[in-house]
């Protein structure tokens, strides 16, 4: 079962990169925004024929949804608008990259928030440095003679 949810995690990041250089595409015909735009509209509509048609298993009660877990639309349209505007000038590697690296500092920072300092914080650190090391690598440029 745990290979089945590798396998979609797998695929998740698949579809990231897709949706990317599609929307990196597009943004760069229009502006990163109508990309963005774009995707949320058609994302909508897929979702909800999707919801049309397995309505037996979703419930909508909006009293019940804190006003925060709304935010999560707005950073994703973020996310979205930035990465349609980033992605033609940086390429969808370095994006990636990027993207990963945010993340990973992020999430540290955010667990030690929530939850204080890990049982092996040293070792966590030393992994989220080195990382954020290996990615700043790329950006060093030998010296010239």
């Amino acid at each position: 079962m745990l290979l089945f949810f590798v396998m979609i995690a797998l695929s998740n990041g698949i579809f990231i990169i897709l949706s990317r250089s599609v929307n990196g595409a597009l943004s760069q015909v229009t502006s990163a925004f109508y990309a963005s735009l774009v995707n949320h509209v058609i994302g909508f509509l897929f979702l909800s024929i999707i919801i049309l048609f397995t309505s037996s298993l979703f419930t909508l009660d909006l009293t019940h949804i804190p006003l925060m877990a709304f935010c999560g639309g707005i950073i994703g349209a973020f996310f979205v608008v930035i990465n349609s505007y980033v992605l033609p000038l940086l390429g969808a590697t370095l994006t990636t990259i990027l993207a990963i690296g945010g993340q990973v500092l992020s999430s540290f920072v955010i667990d030690i928030i929530q939850h204080g300092l890990p049982e092996h914080f040293y070792l966590q650190s030393l992994g989220v440095i080195l990382i954020l090391a290996a990615i700043g690598i790329r950006h060093i440029k030998p010296a010239t003679s």
